[in-house]
């Protein structure tokens, strides 16, 4: 029986690539639930699974067999119109090379999918000005991609993926191309963001120094969470 107030949850979830003898499982009937709020790291060697769940549980992946809820829907069971609006209004990504677009200043980088869902103008300004004051980039706003650091840019995918409000965010190595001080800052904004908003994060990650602010650690391997550590 799954735990309906989780926010995510699996059930005997298995991923598999390729068919017969070249068939590769990357995620082996693992079970998990995630809390509302929570900071949950994935950790383990490349190849252990942990990107491939964060797949699966963000609706990027669907699995081969096993159930994966998010916020008590079945994804498998919700047509890809329903997954294409749930990935906009309740789900957030930051992935590891930052994703910014080079032309656009790091204010129409955060609005920009507030502008491609059809938003005012007045509201885009006002949300995306209060996701860039939320990561400590509003002086910075005109600026872009180029002309900040990594550490500044990966704020600025931060404050993108906050900007319409998502219930979660997923990220992907998001420390994996910055140094061990900037890392720190960005997993502080992220285990903060989880604490003051409510926000679940999820993140898949080498960074032992990031996986140590989560409030669990989940050790993978071989596809399976061999490990659990608060």
């Amino acid at each position: 029986m799954t735990d309906t107030s989780a926010a995510l949850a699996t059930a005997s979830v298995v991923r598999e690539f390729g068919d017969g003898e070249s068939a590769v499982t990357a995620v082996n009937d693992v079970t998990v639930s995630i809390s509302p709020g929570e900071f949950v790291a994935l950790v383990g060697r490349s190849g252990s699974g942990k990107t491939t769940l964060l797949n699966l549980l963000a609706g990027l992946d669907r699995p081969s067999s096993g159930q994966v809820w998010f916020e008590g829907r079945e994804l498998s069971s919700l047509p890809e119109r329903e997954l294409v609006g749930l990935r906009r209004e309740r789900i957030g990504f930051v992935f590891q090379s930052f994703g910014l677009i080079p032309l656009l200043s790091a204010f129409e980088n955060v609005e920009l999918p507030l502008h491609i869902g059809g938003m005012s103008w007045r509201e885009r300004r006002r949300r995306a000005n209060e996701s860039l004051d939320l990561v400590g980039l509003l002086g910075r706003s005109g600026h872009r991609p180029y002309e900040l650091s990594g550490g500044e840019q990966q704020r600025v995918a931060i404050a993108r993926a906050l900007v319409a409000g998502p219930s979660v965010l997923f990220a992907d190595e998001p420390t994996g191309e910055l140094d061990s001080v900037t890392a720190e800052s960005i997993g502080g904004i992220m285990r903060d963001i989880g604490a003051s908003r409510g926000v679940t994060v999820v993140t898949a990650t080498h960074d032992l120094m990031l996986a140590d602010m989560a409030d669990r650690r989940l050790q993978m391997a071989d596809g399976q969470i061999v490990a659990e550590e608060s």
